[in-house]
C-alpha cells in the first residue's frame, strides 16, 4: 500500500528525499494487490483459460501505465519510454503465463517466476520517478545479489554470498552518492533461477540487505503507525507501542502480527541493527522502534504486556499412545512425521502418552498432507483432529517472572473454553488455543484487561 498508486509514490519520494543524508537503499514491494493478481492469473492459465488470464495481464499492464501517466503527466517522452519498457516486461510475463497454460501445470518455480513481476514493474516506475525529481538513482535487480536456495516460492537466503555480492554491487553506487533502488521479495538461486521469499517478504529483503551492508537502521514503511497492542481489525481502542525488544517483536511476527514478516528482524538481530516501523501515509509520526536496547523503562510507557496477537486459521492434532508410557522415542516418532511432510508446528503441549500440536492451515491446505500426516501418526497412536480453532499469543517482557500475570489472563477469560496453555517455553509469551468463534471476544477482553484498565501501569 505504500506504493499502491501515484499519490503514494509521491509520498515515497518525499520520504526518500528527507533521508538522502543517510545514504538510503530503497527496497520496494509490488503495488497493492498486484502479487495476488499475478498468482490468480497463473492459476487460471494452468486451469486452461488463457483468454481470461490474458485479460488479467492487460489489466495489470493498464494499472501500471495509469500510474506512469499520473506521475509524468507533463513529460510525454518519459511516458513513452516507460511504456515501451513496461511492454517488454509484460511480454516476458505473457510468455511465462502461456507456458503455464500449455503445460496445464503450475509448479512452485513457475509461481515464483510469475509473482516476481510485480516488483519489476514497481521498481522500474519508481526509479524513473525518483530520477525525474532530481534524486539520482540506480536501479539494481535484486536477483544479481540476493542469492537463495532452490525452495522457489519460500526461499532461504544464502547469507555469505549475499553479503559478498551486495557489498561489491551496491556499495560503489552508495559511495558515489546515488540512491540504490531494488526489489524486495524476489531473489535467485546461484544458477540465476528466480525465487521469492514467503508473502510479505519485502520486509525480509530489506532486513537482509541492511545486515549485508551494516546499515545504521532499517526502516519498514507500511500503512499503520507502528506495532499496535492488538490487531485493530479485531480489537477496539488499540495503542501504538513506542519501543519493543527484538525478541518481543519476533514473537509477535511469528504468531500472527501482520505488520511484520515473521523472519524480518532476524538478520537485524544478527548485526544488532535497530528496526523502525513507520507509516508512509503519516511520515511525521515516530512509529515503533525495535531494538535490543529499550531505553524507555518508566511505568508510564512500559506495559506489563506489550501486545496480543493471534492466528485464526489453525488445526489442533491430539496424538495419544498409551503404549508409549515410560518408553523413550515417542516425541521423536511424532516429529519425524511432521519433518517428512515439511509441516511446521506452532504450539506443543505434552504428557507421558499424549501430544497436542497446532498446525497453521495456510501451511497444510492445498497440499493434501494433513490426511497423510494423520495416517502415518495413526500407525503408532490414536489421532483426533480439532478444527475451527485459533491461537492467542500474549507477549511482554519477562512474563514468566511476573507474579499473578497468568491468573489475570485466565481469570478474565472465565467464560471461554481454553486449551493447550503454554508458558514455560518462553519468558516473553503465554500462548493458548480458543474456539475460533470466540477469538474476537477473547482478544477484546484481554485488551481491555491490560490496556484499558489503570492497574496495567
Amino acid at each position: 500500500t505504500s506504493v499502491q498508486n501515484s499519490e503514494a509514490i509521491e509520498r515515497l519520494i518525499d520520504i526518500v528525499r528527507s533521508r538522502l543524508h543517510r545514504k538510503p537503499v530503497v527496497v520496494l514491494s509490488a503495488t497493492a494487490n498486484t502479487t495476488n493478481t499475478l498468482i490468480e492469473c497463473a492459476k487460471i492459465a494452468s486451469g486452461g483459460n488463457y483468454e481470461k488470464a490474458y485479460d488479467i495481464l492487460r489489466a495489470i499492464k493498464e494499472k501500471h501505465l495509469r500510474i506512469v501517466r499520473e506521475l509524468f503527466c507533463n513529460n510525454e517522452k518519459i511516458i513513452n519510454e516507460l511504456s515501451d519498457k513496461l511492454k517488454l516486461i509484460v511480454d516476458d510475463l505473457r510468455d511465462v503465463v502461456k507456458g503455464i497454460y500449455l503445460l496445464s501445470e503450475l509448479s512452485q518455480r513457475s509461481i515464483a517466476k510469475v509473482s516476481s513481476f510485480g516488483e519489476l514493474f514497481s521498481t522500474l516506475i519508481i526509479s524513473y520517478a525518483l530520477n525525474d525529481r532530481d534524486i539520482h538513482t540506480e536501479l539494481i535487480d535484486a536477483r544479481n545479489f540476493m542469492v537463495t536456495n532452490n525452495n522457489y516460492s519460500n526461499a532461504e537466503p544464502v547469507f555469505e554470498e549475499i553479503i559478498d555480492k551486495a557489498r561489491k554491487i551496491l556499495q560503489p553506487y552508495i559511495d558515489s552518492g546515488k540512491v540504490v533502488v531494488t526489489q524486495g521479495f524476489i531473489a535467485a538461486t546461484s544458477d540465476g533461477i528466480t525465487t521469492t521469499f514467503s508473502r510479505g517478504g519485502s520486509d525480509y529483503s530489506a532486513s537482509v540487505i541492511g545486515m549485508a551492508l551494516d546499515a545504521e537502521e532499517i526502516e519498514i514503511w507500511t500503512d499503520v503507525d507502528g506495532i499496535l497492542t492488538a490487531d485493530p481489525r479485531k480489537v477496539q481502542n488499540t495503542k501504538i507501542i513506542k519501543e519493543i525488544s527484538f525478541k518481543e517483536a519476533a514473537e509477535l511476527a511469528y504468531f500472527g502480527a501482520k505488520v511484520l514478516h515473521p523472519s524480518a528482524i532476524l538478520p537485524a538481530i544478527e548485526k544488532n541493527i535497530p528496526v523502525r516501523i513507520l507509516n508512509s501515509c503519516s511520515p511525521e509520526k515516530d512509529g515503533t522502534l525495535i531494538s535490543s536496547d529499550i531505553k524507555t523503562r518508566s511505568d508510564k510507557n512500559r506495559f506489563l504486556i506489550k501486545s496480543i496477537t493471534s492466528k485464526s486459521n489453525i488445526t489442533v492434532l491430539n496424538i495419544y499412545s498409551p503404549k508409549m508410557l515410560l518408553a523413550y522415542g515417542f516425541l521423536k516418532k511424532v516429529f519425524e512425521v511432521f519433518d517428512k511432510h515439511e509441516t511446521s508446528v506452532d504450539l506443543v503441549t505434552t504428557s507421558e502418552v499424549n501430544v497436542s500440536v497446532t498446525l497453521d492451515n495456510n501451511a497444510i491446505t492445498g497440499d493434501g498432507n494433513l490426511l497423510e500426516i494423520e495416517k502415518e501418526l495413526s500407525v503408532f497412536s490414536e489421532v483426533s483432529v480439532d478444527k475451527d480453532k485459533s491461537l492467542v499469543c500474549v507477549v511482554g517482557s519477562d512474563l514468566k517472572y511476573i507474579p499473578g500475570i497468568t491468573g489475570r489472563i485466565f481469570n478474565s477469560l472465565n467464560d471461554y473454553n481454553i486449551s493447550m496453555i503454554s508458558q514455560g517455553a518462553s519468558i516473553i509469551n503465554i500462548s493458548f488455543v480458543v474456539d475460533s468463534k470466540d477469538l474476537d471476544l477473547v482478544l477484546q477482553t484481554l485488551h481491555k484487561e491490560f490496556f484499558e484498565n489503570d492497574h496495567n501501569n
